[in-house]
């Protein structure tokens, strides 16, 4: 039986008796009262919204979720299920850039600056390769529901990821940027689709985020950045944590120089169906076809 002083509350217009019994019975109840200081602490703002209490080291777990579960959602309700991640060097600029750095340096006669100039004309390649990638997928998909399209995904920052970012922006094409936070603040480049630009604090939680919707990875020239998440990953599918999906190592050259594979078998450090995992490509329109080819054979 619902109590008569919580009537008035169903009602649109309480007897008088009760009225009088409500106004009666309120005013019988004394009313604390409050410091004005005690309402400025720190004690009496909401969890949620105290930054110095979700900055503590006893927090760093509702901080996980929240890293998680942000982009998470976010991608959700733009309805993008399938990425291309595409990894590689921060440091590499494109062909303008670097060209225009060259004939400054040999207009200064400085040797230092111009072997250091050489030596981004050269990488240059790299990164118009990884815009033509960007362009070539984007273009590839377009025309197919948002939930089918492949979106190029990537760190967010300069070099490679810049260009596979340009790509796909110049294709007119949705793309993501996973960016993290450094000692030297890096913001997400300018071509990444606004609303699909993340700033993560956790490399795991970002490393997450690049895999959970991945349907392909391609590993452009890098560095230990670079090393890492390629190592990572394949770690994740050679343990059949992940599931697998293309891996492409683009620039056969730099790897092969790199990585001795022949080395790890040679020593029974990896078995021969390892190799397997991944694959070497020198051409934008190739990496896209293999792509197209793992998923058209399973």
């Amino acid at each position: 039986m619902i109590h008569p002083l919580f009537m008035p509350l169903l009602m649109k217009s309480p007897p008088p008796e009760i009225t009088q019994t409500l106004t009666h019975t309120a005013q019988e109840i004394p009313r604390s009262e409050l410091n004005p200081e005690a309402l400025k602490s720190e004690s009496y703002r909401l969890a949620f919204d105290d930054p110095e209490f979700l900055l503590r080291q006893e927090t760093r777990g509702i901080r996980f979720q929240l890293e998680l579960l942000k982009p998470e959602l976010e991608l959700k309700q733009m309805g993008i299920t399938s990425t291309v991640v595409v990894y590689g060097s921060a440091r590499f600029v494109d062909a303008d850039t670097a060209v225009h750095r060259l004939e400054r340096a040999r207009a200064s006669q400085d040797s230092t600056a111009i072997a250091l100039a050489e030596r981004a004309v050269r990488n240059a390649v790299h990164y118009e390769n990884a815009r033509r990638f960007g362009y070539i997928v984007s273009r590839a998909c377009e025309h197919e529901p948002i939930e089918r399209r492949y979106i190029i995904c990537t760190g967010g920052g300069p070099g490679i990821m810049e260009a596979a970012n340009r790509g796909a922006h110049e294709a007119g094409a949705l793309n993501i940027g996973l960016n993290i936070t450094l000692p030297h603040e890096q913001g997400g480049n300018r071509y990444i689709t606004p609303g699909l630009s993340f700033k993560f604090h956790y490399f795991a939680l970002r490393k997450m985020h690049f895999l959970i919707r991945a349907k392909a990875l391609v590993v452009f020239p890098g560095g230990f950045g670079t090393l890492d998440e390629l190592f990572e990953v394949l770690t994740l599918v050679q343990t059949r944590k992940a599931q697998r999906v293309p891996i492409i190592l683009f620039g056969s050259d730099y790897w092969k120089k790199l990585l001795n594979v022949d080395a790890l078998l040679e020593i029974g450090a990896i078995s021969p169906d390892d190799v397997q995992l991944f694959q070497y490509c020198d051409d934008p329109q190739q990496a896209w076809e293999a792509i197209r080819g793992f998923y058209a054979a399973s």
